[in-house]
């Protein structure tokens, strides 16, 4: 995956992404608030919030999906393949706040302050660096994995997918969520789907998966005050058979 990731630019916005309230990511009334906390919807809208043993974060980022699975699993590992998401994912979670500059116009910044979750239980949550196409043989299994815009961005996606059917417990669920923004950037396009997406993971899955549910997630990131990324990630929900 880039180095853009390790970056401290890309650390902000993604704070701001995950932590940031309403006025502050989208500050105009005519904006798509539909698209706001994106990383909390993943887990809200896509499955059930029942009590749960483990969880999965796969591609955690800075952690506020990981949080959010942490009000109704007893433990939660989060992973992620930036060093610098993880730290600072740890930092909220030893309940500091971190104090970021945003983009505003031009040269001109905007300070903002991530801070932990009121409603997050960070005793439950393990951050951790990990690689999604090469993960520790020793993980276990887990009642729900949670993979939130990360099939796009690995180099290779098909020895992720090939270890998903360890990785949850019969009868546990998979949330996958993909914006299907496939780039020779982060993958060769001979590892891209040869077809749309959502058939392409069906094929790959259904041996071992039911799909439960589909549903479009639009989400949003600020770049600067003026210029923001809107896109609509295709969500789907697996029960392990």
């Amino acid at each position: 995956m880039s180095n853009l990731y390790e970056s401290p630019r890309l650390v902000h916005e993604y704070l701001l992404f995950h932590y940031g309230a309403a006025h502050e990511i989208l500050p105009w009334q005519q904006g798509p608030v539909a698209a706001l906390n994106f990383p909390v919807r993943t887990v809200t809208e896509m499955t059930n919030p029942s009590p749960r043993r483990r969880a999965l974060d796969i591609g955690c980022a800075v952690g506020r999906s990981a949080f959010e699975l942490s009000r109704f699993c007893d433990h939660v590992t989060a992973l992620d393949f930036s060093q610098a998401f993880i730290d600072a994912a740890n930092t909220l979670r030893s309940g500091h706040e971190i104090h970021c500059e945003v983009a505003d116009e031009g040269r001109l910044t905007m300070p903002f302050t991530a801070h932990l979750p009121d409603s997050a239980q960070p005793d439950r949550v393990t951050f951790a660096r990990g690689d999604a196409m090469n993960l520790p043989p020793d993980l276990g299994s887990f009642d729900l994995v949670h993979a939130a815009n990360l099939l796009c961005r690995l180099t290779d996606p098909k020895p992720f997918l090939s270890r998903l059917p360890d990785l949850v417990s019969q009868g546990g669920q998979l949330i996958l969520t993909t914006p299907c923004t496939w780039l020779e950037e982060f993958t060769p396009p001979s590892n891209w789907p040869p077809n749309r997406t959502i058939d392409w993971i069906t094929d790959s899955l259904s041996q071992h998966f039911r799909l439960l549910h589909q549903k479009d997630l639009p989400f949003l990131i600020r770049e600067h005050s003026r210029k923001f990324q809107w896109s609509v990630a295709l969500g789907s929900l697996w029960e392990r058979l």
